[in-house]
């Protein structure tokens, strides 16, 4: 990996005109982070900062390394980059880059190979290794310039990083080193400066967003998110994951404040006690059960989604089905499910992978049509009702937005709608997704 020092110089913008820069994100909501700081910073330094598809001279590529297809579609990107970018500088970083530097390097449409643990100098690195001359792309176009976080309307925030936990599975330890708190005070210029720019919602996002203090004084997440609420200006507040345990009334006593979204993302992983402990969880299922009984006690209306794993090693047929009916009684707004992935460096990967391909995808396969029925069903129960919906972009020739409680909706409309949270009366469902009527 690079080595890092020293302070990000600039392009002279007076010799040439200002060089371009796309960011590709992979994987978690802490990457869209991290990608987010990575365009003001390039800004700073004198770039552009275009869309993927845009002509660019620099073309980074963000990465995961989760599981294995993570791996690979961090290869097809970067590929990809240089087909479509045959003179750009193309860079990979994030976990992947992270975790395996000498593979990425291997290839030979990479240039840069950066680390998270230099993301904050991957500006100056780009700026090192072309020699302070880039040579702008002259396309004739007009291309405009787009904000961090790539013409989102959600702002991710990332208020942690790392994590203390060893679960047995999970690579992310390695990948993004142990826990560290950011200081409220410079969380809230973050979400000031997102508000100014006019991002309305804001996302609160980390590694384990609920070891959060651990390292400072007098403040956990509770506080943290009292503290933001108290101080900043943002219309909708959301938190992007916490676990099962960290679920209790103090916290949950902060969502009367109806800026903060009524989501809750809880990684399940699975349902049976036994998988839980071979995966170093630290709930078991009825705890988890406590915890959703909690949240819908105090917030009626709250979605709460879930990660699923299937196939994990000594994953009998009992303990899936204990996982099927945990999920089937518990009734998730969606689960994210995938198969189990061997990853090297987790000790998870010294465990004999004993159950077939075939089993995880039959596995997968039920509990993705069990989440899409009880998406379904989750959805229906707000038809009729009005949501505030946080209008993205306009698609054909409909508006689709995200409502407070994550119900993707699609609605006709004259209004110009980017970017604006209006009220929206849902009146049916179109798949996975509401159909709504704008107030």
């Amino acid at each position: 990996m690079v080595e890092s020092s020293g302070a990000i110089p600039m392009i002279d913008l007076e010799l040439q005109p200002m060089p371009r820069v796309a960011i590709e994100t992979h994987g978690c909501k802490l990457n869209q982070a991290d990608s987010g700081g990575l365009a003001t910073e390039f800004v700073q330094a004198g770039f552009e900062v275009v869309g993927e598809d845009m002509p660019a001279d620099v073309y980074v590529v963000n990465s995961c390394t989760v599981t294995h297809v993570a791996d690979s579609k961090a290869r097809q990107a970067l590929r990809s980059a240089r087909r479509r970018h045959p003179n750009a500088t193309i860079v990979a970083t994030g976990c992947y880059a992270q975790r395996t530097p000498e593979t990425l390097r291997q290839l030979n449409e990479v240039d840069l190979v950066v680390g998270n643990t230099e993301k904050t100098s991957l500006v100056r690195h780009v700026i090192d290794w072309t020699g302070d001359d880039i040579v702008p792309c002259a396309t004739g176009d007009d291309v405009q310039a787009i904000s961090p976080s790539a013409a989102r309307t959600r702002a991710m925030v990332k208020i942690q990083e790392g994590c203390n936990q060893v679960c047995a599975y999970c690579i992310v330890p390695k990948v993004r080193g142990r826990e560290r708190s950011i200081p409220p005070g410079e969380i809230v210029r973050t979400i000031d400066e997102y508000t100014t720019r006019g991002y309305k919602e804001v996302v609160l996002t980390g590694t384990q967003l609920g070891s959060y203090g651990f390292d400072l004084e007098e403040i956990d997440l509770t506080g943290l998110i009292r503290h933001v609420l108290d101080r900043c200006d943002m219309a909708r507040l959301r938190v992007s994951s916490l676990q099962a345990h960290e679920i209790d009334q103090r916290l949950l006593a902060l969502w009367s404040d109806d800026r903060l979204a009524p989501h809750f993302h809880l990684p399940l992983q699975s349902g049976s006690d036994a998988v839980l402990e071979r995966m170093r969880r630290r709930y078991d299922s009825n705890r988890f059960r406590n915890a959703v009984d909690a949240i819908r006690k105090a917030i009626p209306n709250a979605a709460v989604t879930t990660d699923v794993i299937a196939g994990f090693p000594g994953e009998a047929e009992g303990d899936f089905e204990q996982t099927y009916n945990l999920c089937r009684d518990v009734g998730f707004a969606s689960m994210h499910v995938f198969p189990y992935s061997s990853r090297p460096g987790t000790s998870a990967a010294h465990f004999r992978d004993d159950v077939p391909p075939k089993v995880k995808s039959e596995r997968v396969g039920r509990l993705i049509t069990l989440s899409q029925k009880q998406g379904t069903n989750y959805r229906s129960r707000f038809v009729g009702t009005s949501r505030r919906v946080l209008w993205e972009s306009r698609k054909a020739d409909k508006w689709v937005g995200l409502t407070d409680n994550y119900i993707r909706v699609a609605a006709h409309s004259e209004r110009e709608l980017a970017n604006e949270i209006t009220w929206a009366r849902i009146v049916g469902l179109n798949g996975q997704s509401a159909i709504a009527e704008v107030e």
